[in-house]
């Protein structure tokens, strides 16, 4: 089923034995497109700290009861890496092992928790979607409009789509826009280059939000 993030932002994260908090933001590789961790809200539980849990760990989207299913338990959420706000999130999980399916990153001392594997390098192609969110969209021959939200594919948590808001041109319609169509990402401009003229862009369909989407 495809969803938007926007609209999964603060579910609840239902774990095999009990809500263990909701959803802050996704990670995401700009070069494969596919959600790699999922930042989690604990809330009052563990006195509200973020932890990162690994998309194995993912099982499924209820929009019905408004939660993601965890392959989890709160003792293993309890194990898992706790992430300091005086760090790149980015930086910090590519740091630290998840210690729920036996990573060689883990540490020996405690699972989930122990010392950074030495030598570990951080991960430019790492991203957040809220953070991603607002960059400018640039075709081939000029400016598009800014990133809005982004369609996500629960069965392989993949991004299928882009969502972007056209602004002042094409009066501020949502349009779709596949990955595959995009040639780089400047981190440093914070846009986002895709291979299409305007007018090709124009074509794309247009997303109304609101309605469950298919791949069709």
């Amino acid at each position: 089923m495809l969803w938007e993030a926007s609209v999964v932002a603060g579910y609840r994260l239902a774990g095999l034995d009990g809500e263990i908090g909701s959803v802050r933001d996704f990670y995401f590789d700009d070069q494969s497109w596919v959600i790699r961790y999922l930042i989690a809200d604990t809330g009052n539980w563990l006195t509200g700290i973020h932890i990162s849990i690994a998309r194995a760990a993912l099982i499924e989207v209820n929009r019905g009861e408004r939660h993601i299913s965890v392959d989890m338990t709160k003792e293993q959420i309890d194990r898992s890496p706790v992430l300091s706000s005086q760090a790149p999130v980015s930086e910090q999980l590519e740091a630290v092992s998840f210690g729920i399916y036996g990573s060689p990153e883990m540490g020996p001392d405690k699972p989930g928790r122990g010392p950074a594997a030495r030598g570990m390098r951080r991960d430019p192609h790492l991203r957040s979607t809220h953070h991603v969110h607002g960059y400018h969209v640039e075709a081939a021959d000029g400016d598009v409009g800014v990133v809005c939200d982004f369609i996500i594919d629960d069965d392989t948590w993949a991004i299928r789509y882009l969502v972007i808001d056209t602004q002042n041109w094409m009066g501020g319609k949502h349009l779709i826009l596949s990955p595959r169509w995009i040639e780089r990402v400047s981190w440093s401009k914070s846009s986002i280059v895709v291979s299409l003229s305007r007018e090709s862009i124009e074509q794309s369909p247009e997303d109304l939000g609101g309605s469950l989407r298919t791949r069709d």
